[in-house]
């Protein structure tokens, strides 16, 4: 039996990519395994949102193509594929030589016939490109991630034309997921042992807009899901601030199982710098926005991100950037030092910020944010808190995440106890902490 394995880079959305592509492979007695050194199929997902992510990926397939000329390897089969196909799709093909197939990201259904016509010797092209907003046909998956968590993809693409980002380039227009295919995978994710279904797009808020189906919003998908036997908890991430209905808050604060918890990246927070960007939206509707979720959802935990650096950002409007943190005081936060990307109109823009500047930038809204953060943690000590246990640790303690803590990118909590189990939800009274993780006890009445 031949072996494969994956080099899965970049977002939850590749990651999911990958989850099928090794889904495929396995439905067609390919045996599975962790490390690349032990498969003779390797295949590399790539992101190439960012300068950074690129080399990343130019990296692992150089890495590749070294142990594929090793004449003591095993690696038989080597296919380069995801964001970084098509983006950079006739360099690549020139560069990696000894990679024998490159798959786009809509031709991730294509691995099969390229990984069976490289070992069969019958392979006439190395560039396979899909169908621009071609959804994925086949949602066969194999898990990259522990059994009771799995990212629902319910959209490819997007339609925003934000002007720092290069994503509807890579991944073509917006385009939903039918409702049907959505509660068909997320039934038999459930049936497989998922417990937290983590919703994902370029702009999950978007859902549906391109369907010829008034039924299929975000709020009615979220009402669906929640009916799903096995499912503990949903969580929303990468919603977009413009048209974030009163129907949408409504659903996320009255459905089951969907947790007090978004990720809405905001990226600024000035009025000249949102409109240089694209956004469609202002401080003023930003802040409307907020203390509806506020008010709404009162235990609503708002992960975020933003962009230091932009072109023409001057220090004025970085300090308001800075204030505007420091008053909202999100529990959670990401910050990103602009990069120009070829192919956006932010790129052609003049007075690029120095590195140097936006780097100082960046630090300061980390430190900030630290500070937020733990004042965060501090006052979830002496709380009961829900806990979807994850793993234990190689020192018996348990590792797991509160409502508040989205899978590999929030925090944790540590906790010792007896006779549970990965997906079991437990209570957890908090003890103590740091700027980003819990620790807890098992509380006496479970």
């Amino acid at each position: 039996m031949k072996t494969c394995a994956i080099i899965s880079l970049g977002c939850p959305k590749n990651l999911v990519d990958s989850e099928q592509m090794l889904g495929q492979l396995a439905r067609q007695d390919f045996q599975v395994v962790l490390e690349p050194e032990d498969a003779d199929i390797v295949i590399i997902n790539t992101c190439g949102f960012l300068a950074a992510s690129r080399e990343e990926g130019l990296e692992n397939i150089h890495a590749m193509e070294r142990l594929r000329r090793n004449p003591n390897e095993r690696l038989a089969c080597l296919i380069v594929a995801g964001c970084l196909v098509s983006r950079d799709k006739e360099s690549l093909v020139a560069q990696c030589p000894d990679v024998d197939a490159f798959l786009d990201v809509f031709s991730r259904d294509e691995v099969q016939n390229a990984v069976r016509q490289t070992l069969d010797g019958t392979l006439e092209k190395r560039l396979f490109l899909g169908t621009t907003e071609e959804i994925a046909k086949d949602d066969t998956r194999f898990p990259l991630l522990p059994a009771h968590v799995a990212y629902l993809k319910i959209a490819e693409g997007c339609n925003r034309r934000c002007a720092f980002c290069a994503i509807p380039n890579i991944r073509g227009r917006y385009s939903s997921k039918p409702m049907d295919l959505l509660l068909a995978e997320a039934k038999a994710l459930a049936q497989n042992g998922v417990r937290e279904l983590v919703l994902i797009a370029q702009d999950t808020s978007r859902y549906g807009s391109d369907l010829d189906d008034p039924h299929a919003t975000l709020a009615n998908l979220l009402k669906a899901l929640s009916q799903i036997d096995g499912i503990l908890w949903i969580r929303v991430l990468y919603l977009y601030p413009q048209n974030f209905g009163d129907d949408l808050i409504d659903a996320l604060a009255e459905t089951p199982k969907v947790v007090p918890y978004i990720d809405m990246p905001l990226q600024h927070i000035n009025n000249r710098i949102l409109k240089s960007m694209r956004r469609a939206v202002t401080r003023e509707k930003t802040l409307e926005l907020l203390e509806k979720l506020r008010t709404r959802l009162p235990q609503l935990a708002i992960r975020t991100a933003f962009i230091v650096g932009y072109p023409g950002e001057t220090q004025a409007e970085f300090d308001e950037l800075l204030a505007f943190i420091r008053k909202q005081r999100f529990p959670r936060l990401g910050v990103f030092q602009y990069s120009p990307e070829e192919g956006t109109p932010a790129a052609e823009m003049e007075r690029q910020v120095p590195e140097k500047i936006s780097r100082k930038r960046a630090e300061a809204v980390m430190k900030l944010q630290k500070q937020i953060s733990s004042e965060w943690v501090r006052s979830l000590v002496g709380t009961v808190q829900e806990v979807l246990v994850d793993a234990q640790l190689e020192d018996g303690r348990w590792m797991g995440r509160t409502m508040f803590d989205a899978p590999d990118i929030d925090g944790h909590v540590f906790f010792t106890a007896d006779n549970i189990m990965p997906g079991q939800r437990v209570l957890c009274e908090i003890t103590g902490g740091d700027a980003y993780d819990l620790i807890g006890n098992v509380h006496p009445d479970l």
